[in-house]
């Protein structure tokens, strides 16, 4: 008989560990691309922390977060960004397109890599959260990012970008 009720007391404890260990999660939808074995190899290799912020558990494949509350979304397999007017910035030998529509909220996406990889990160700092460092979040993920091969984009120069008109003929 205490046999037949250490079984389920068993299964009890299994499972309130299993919940407990997922109160932290953070929910981050999948992209698309997110099963490729580029973005395997690149998760493997995360840092435990970035900026500061410790990593956090997320609810989907190729997808990372970092600080309590999160600073830092990082997401593998999103489609590449094509041309385009924000500032594109080289970190470490990786081309980020950045956009501050949100600043202090940064989105920043590879530029010439396939699958692309989008970085999502709060550099605010208040009474509730402390932000992160643009620059570190990109000099720590960049060399882990580097190794996503190349599709032939890069940045260039926004002069170099931006055609000069030529003159109108009279």
């Amino acid at each position: 008989m205490p046999r037949r009720r250490t079984i389920p007391v068993s299964i009890l404890v299994s499972a309130t560990l299993l919940l407990a260990g997922c109160a932290g999660t953070v929910s981050v939808e999948a992209a698309p691309e997110s099963d490729s074995t580029a973005c395997a190899d690149v998760m493997v290799r995360l840092p435990d922390s970035v900026a500061g912020a410790e990593r956090r558990w997320t609810d989907s494949q190729s997808t990372a977060a970092w600080g309590d509350p999160t600073t830092v979304i990082f997401s593998c397999g999103v489609a590449s960004p094509g041309p385009t007017t924000l500032r594109c910035e080289s970190v470490s030998g990786v081309d980020w397109v950045i956009d501050e529509s949100e600043a202090p909220r940064f989105r920043v996406t590879t530029f010439g890599r396939e699958p692309a990889v989008e970085l999502y990160f709060d550099t605010e700092v208040s009474d509730e959260i402390q932000g992160v460092s643009s620059r570190d979040v990109l000099e720590a993920l960049s060399p882990l990012v580097s190794r996503l091969p190349r599709d032939g984009g890069a940045c260039v120069d926004r002069a170099e970008a931006t055609p000069v008109p030529s003159p109108v003929a009279p």
